[in-house]
């Protein structure tokens, strides 16, 4: 081969290599500068105060804390620019009816239209309605709790994921997924975790990793393509009978994010909320 054919066929070469590499590697992920968070709150008997004093107290700490968030991303937009919303949400819906109106003004929508004033009033929002949501709750003794599972298999995409959005969804839970309307297994796998479940598969040593791999444990896959759905865990509190607990749930946890393809997400134990505030803070600013 001559040097001029060399000389002609290098350009090629060069270009074939290239859109072999970018063929090869993903295209990178791109970030809306709109927010969509989205609450899932637990209301199951953990926010009994005779139960787990206080800690009823913390979660109000985290919504106000992604309050905050949401509230210091759209003052740092121009009202020309605001396309941003955050909503709370709980499954099963409850059927107290003073849950259910309260619940409704926790889900706000800002845009070009958007007063000053409406944005000002988020914090008084955020700061009231959910207190008074988890004291009806907690009064008539209302603890619907949490189906979880079933939520991400029916609502997850419709209710938490818009185009054009960087789309949040924070769980407030303890970490054990359970509701009686979805314990189902397939094979080893199941739609639940409690700490008497974690005592029957013997993860209960530092083993627990091998066993679960072996064993194929985990959660039941509940939908896929959560590729556009950062989802933020608050509020596990593993049991202290077991050391390993807290690290099978984050394992458990992990295992069924990863099968549903989300890309970015955060598991986060219940701590004093003043430890918690600058990672909040830190997450939703991006």
């Amino acid at each position: 081969m001559n040097m001029k054919i060399k000389l002609l066929l290098l350009p090629l070469l060069t270009f074939l290599v290239t859109s072999f590499k970018a063929a090869k590697e993903p295209a990178p992920q791109k970030t809306s500068n709109n927010l969509n968070i989205s609450l899932l709150l637990d209301l199951s008997d953990r926010i009994d105060p005779h139960k787990y004093p206080d800690l009823y107290q913390r979660d109000l700490q985290y919504i106000k804390f992604v309050q905050k968030a949401f509230t210091n991303h759209i003052k740092g937009k121009k009202i020309i620019q605001l396309k941003d919303q955050m909503q709370v949400f709980f499954d099963p819906a409850p059927q107290n009816p003073t849950i259910n109106a309260l619940s409704q003004q926790l889900k706000v929508n800002f845009n070009k239209q958007s007063s000053k004033n409406e944005i000002n009033n988020i914090e008084k929002t955020f700061s009231e309605i959910p207190a008074k949501i988890y004291q009806s709750a907690i009064k008539d003794k209302t603890f619907i709790g949490s189906d979880i599972w079933r939520f991400f298999k029916n609502n997850v995409k419709d209710y938490c994921i818009k185009d054009n959005h960087r789309n949040i969804l924070i769980i407030i839970t303890d970490g054990y997924m359970f509701h009686q309307n979805s314990k189902f297994t397939e094979k080893n796998k199941s739609s639940y975790i409690t700490p008497s479940f974690i005592q029957s598969k013997k993860l209960t040593n530092s083993n627990y990793k091998n066993l679960i791999e072996k064993n194929r444990l985990g959660f039941i896959p509940a939908t896929d393509n959560l590729q556009d759905l950062e989802i933020v865990v608050l509020g596990i509190n593993p049991s202290k009978k077991n050391p390993y607990e807290n690290d099978v749930i984050n394992q458990y946890w992990s295992d069924w994010f990863k099968a549903m393809n989300v890309r970015k997400f955060y598991l986060k134990n219940t701590d004093l909320a003043t430890n918690l505030e600058p990672i909040i803070l830190k997450i939703i600013s991006g």
